[in-house]
């Protein structure tokens, strides 16, 4: 399981981002401080940000050729972007239904099924998002800071969820983070990232 990105460029807001990097390790960390540009490249493999030139392949797959739909990347974003008119039942199978009772099993979310995801706790909505995410059988998982906003007691715990994912699934992770516990915690492989380059 082998990601590529050749020669990609994409202008932001205050620098261009220009990156060229192979990733084939089972959980890879997107690091670096806020603004480097790390959300932008997530929303790139995704297909949300248009190239302005490059390439993205993931195992001789070329993604940059795709509509998002068709990537089979399952996208957990900061906001978790739940439905909020729907409960945590619905909202997963939004996703499909494909391993829906191990998904529901390894994040511990049935006794949440019926309820309204208003009602859920930070680190709640941020396993129902996982199982969302999880439940499009992707081939690829992008989770942008999926601890932020959390306190540490929280994060200690929604990070064993994480894990679990990690090692039950044969998926492989590229998760953004700035900080240095949670990439000694989940990660295999680190992409520095600064201002929109490849820090070394």
């Amino acid at each position: 399981m082998t990601l590529v990105i050749d020669d990609l460029r994409i202008p932001l807001a205050h620098f261009d981002l220009e990156v060229s990097a192979t990733m084939s390790a089972r959980v890879t960390a997107i690091f670096g401080p806020s603004g480097a540009g790390k959300t932008s490249l997530l929303d790139a493999i995704a297909g949300l940000r248009r190239l302005q030139r490059g390439r993205i392949t993931f195992d001789d797959v070329v993604l940059s050729d795709l509509p998002a739909r068709a990537r089979r990347i399952g996208y957990v974003p900061q906001e978790t972007a739940l439905f909020p008119h729907l409960s945590v039942e619905r909202n997963i199978r939004y996703g499909g239904r494909h391993n829906e009772q191990h998904v529901v099993e390894v994040l511990e979310i049935g006794h949440l099924l019926d309820r309204g995801v208003t009602a859920l706790s930070g680190g709640e909505q941020k396993r129902v998002a996982l199982a969302r995410a999880l439940l499009t059988a992707p081939r690829l998982l992008l989770l942008d800071e999926p601890l932020s906003g959390l306190d540490r007691p929280l994060r200690d715990r929604v990070m064993q969820f994480l894990q679990r994912v990690r090692d039950d699934f044969n998926v492989p992770m590229l998760y953004v983070t700035h900080d240095e516990d949670e990439l000694a915690a989940i990660a295999d492989d680190v992409v520095r990232l600064d201002h929109g380059r490849i820090a070394v």
